[in-house]
């Protein structure tokens, strides 16, 4: 391909993300032999259940469910979605005008900023955020304006809730340009689950300015007593078992309120000394606010419990050298 066939100008700057980073350190966990405790997905198969009816829904006699369905949704899904919601929201959610069925997270998210933001549209992401916020920005001409969590600790015990908000600052972002603001609730990846006083902020602001919300809750099932109920009861023991194994070897975990990542404070070398993968959360702040995220690497802990062993024997070994 000629020079005269690159990337469209409107996408140069996009090229680095956190799939690219996951896949360069994926390819080094496997070069390595490294234990893979950095990217964000279980080593486990679905309940079978779950396989059942996918497998019953494929071999069918239906035949409809092999054809093209409703462009915004299927009637039926759309429904179950309103159900569901609508006692959460406080109201009835219109299932054929206020739900709307999407390729996945990522594509609602990039139909959602192509749908609203205009060129010089401002958009504030909170950091440390999931790295498509700013390339999708860009992509429609808008101006990320970056505002970060803070952590109001630096000695003891750590949680995700001590990552907080300055609201002065938060407040400053918003201007006469600002279209639209990104929040990550739970946030990844450190797992931090904002509280009704942070919610009600940011929701002012929102009013005040006139500005959108665009709450990406992919982890809203995934939150730790006593932040909420928990949906699924099995990933907190998990959590606390990684919390305990980092702290018992010298690093400080920060223990989430919500999804399945934990940032720790860790060497760099992990791949090279210890044969245990994991992901730098620098990939998940702008580029002047890098330095927040520099003395931490990002761990997953939705693994079987065998391979959460595994790594604690790899500490185990480390630590006798």
């Amino acid at each position: 391909m000629t020079t005269a066939h690159g990337i469209a100008d409107r996408l140069k700057g996009t090229e680095k993300n956190i799939c690219l980073v996951s896949v360069e350190f994926g390819k080094l966990a496997t070069e390595n032999k490294a234990l893979n405790l950095g990217q964000g997905f279980p080593d486990f198969k679905p309940p079978q259940h779950v396989i059942d009816e996918m497998v019953s829904a494929v071999t069918g006699d239906n035949h409809l469910m092999s054809q093209y369905t409703r462009s915004f949704g299927h009637p039926r899904l759309v429904d179950v979605l309103s159900n569901l919601y609508s006692p959460m929201i406080g109201h009835k959610i219109d299932p054929n005008h206020e739900v709307t069925i999407s390729v996945g997270a990522y594509g609602v998210l990039f139909c959602t900023v192509q749908g609203l933001i205009n060129p010089g549209d401002e958009v504030i992401i909170i950091e440390p955020f999931f790295d498509c916020y700013e390339p999708m920005t860009k992509v429609a001409g808008g101006v990320p304006r970056f505002v970060p969590l803070r952590s109001t600790k630096t000695d003891g015990p750590a949680s995700s809730a001590d990552f907080k908000l300055d609201k002065d600052e938060l407040a400053k972002a918003f201007n006469s340009k600002t279209k639209a603001i990104f929040i990550n609730n739970p946030n990844n990846p450190c797992g931090k689950v904002f509280q009704r006083e942070e919610l009600e902020m940011i929701a002012e602001l929102c009013m005040k300015h006139d500005v959108l919300c665009i709450s990406d809750e992919v982890y809203e099932w995934l939150i730790y007593e006593p932040n909420k109920h928990i949906k699924i009861a099995e990933l907190k023991p998990k959590r606390d078992k990684l919390a305990k194994l980092l702290a018992d070897n010298g690093m400080k975990p920060i223990v989430p309120e919500g999804g399945y990542f934990m940032l720790a404070d860790i060497s760099k070398f992990i791949y090279q000394m210890m044969k245990l993968a994991a992901i730098p959360p620098s990939a998940f702040y702008s580029k002047d606010h890098k330095n927040l995220g520099e003395n931490f690497v990002r761990f997953c802990f939705i693994k079987k419990d065998e391979t959460l062993d595994k790594a604690a024997e790899i500490f185990n070994n480390w630590n006798k050298k």
